[in-house]
């Protein structure tokens, strides 16, 4: 049976802890930029800040769909 992206995605939530700990920091990721992107100017430190954490949630994002990947080749093998 083909599990659609969003069920694989909430099966490795309950299942797999590395993935678990991965959506959770990107989750927080999103919220710092959120915070930032919600000012109406950011200082020089800020836009470096801003940066920063674009790049990290970019890298955890594709570690999750590294994950995501071996798993629907699991599910199809």
């Amino acid at each position: 049976m083909e599990h659609t992206q969003e069920e694989l995605k909430a099966h490795l939530m309950k299942t797999d802890e590395e993935f678990r700990h991965l959506a959770e920091q990107h989750a927080e990721y999103h919220r710092q930029l959120e915070a930032l992107e919600a000012k109406p100017r950011l200082t020089s430190e800020e836009e470096v800040e801003e940066h920063r954490l674009k790049k990290l949630k970019l890298r955890l994002k594709d570690q999750m769909n590294a994950i995501l990947s071996r798993n629907r080749a699991q599910n199809v093998a």
